[in-house]
């Protein structure tokens, strides 16, 4: 079995602002940062085989915090730098954000709740859901019988979750910035 420590990235500057960040590249602020310490305090002890992440820069920043005390073990030198360290994040669009169309880059609370009132350009929950289900099964193939730390975001994580439960999105909890939750594959 392939076990899944399914983590969320850690809060942005966006997050903050309430702005739509989907499949930009964002960035960490200094509470996520902090809170990507933390998952790297709480997990230091656990044994996993593989770190990948989403390609989006703020998923990016969140695995590198949380790798870097179990590949620099496993390291003769000890300090690796972020060039080394990136030799051992797999990166994947698998695991990008919702892309939100036109919604992109607007301030969260002005926009319409009501779907039907939504762009065209929204990347569908079903579309969501394949790219989950396609990244659970890459999982499962490329990384039989190991321990894997994956870094993505909100609602993928959601739509991880859902096609892995087998339960609509709207019955999967949301995940807090860099919420770990694990799966056994």
């Amino acid at each position: 079995m392939t076990k899944l420590y399914l983590v969320r990235h850690g809060e942005t500057v966006d997050n903050a602002a309430q702005i739509m960040q989907g499949q930009t590249p964002g960035k960490l602020n200094a509470k996520g940062i902090e809170q990507a310490g933390e998952v790297a305090r709480k997990m230091v002890n656990e044994p996993i085989d593989a770190f990948v992440s989403s390609d989006l820069y703020r998923s990016i920043q969140t695995c590198k915090i949380i790798a870097r005390p179990h590949i620099e073990a496993l390291s003769l030198t000890g300090n690796l730098t972020d060039e080394e360290l990136d030799a051992h994040i797999v990166t994947t669009p698998l695991l990008r954000e919702r892309d939100w169309g036109d919604f992109t880059g607007k301030f969260i609370p002005s926009l319409p709740k009501d779907p039907k009132d939504w762009p065209d350009n929204i990347e569908t929950l079903e579309r969501m859901k394949s790219r989950a289900q396609n990244f659970l099964t890459w999982l499962k193939v490329a990384y039989p019988d190991k321990t894997i730390l994956a870094v993505g975001h909100g609602i993928i994580n959601k739509a991880i979750q859902s096609v892995y439960f087998k339960r609509p999105m709207n019955q999967i909890e949301k995940m807090a910035n860099a919420e770990v939750r694990v799966l056994i594959l």
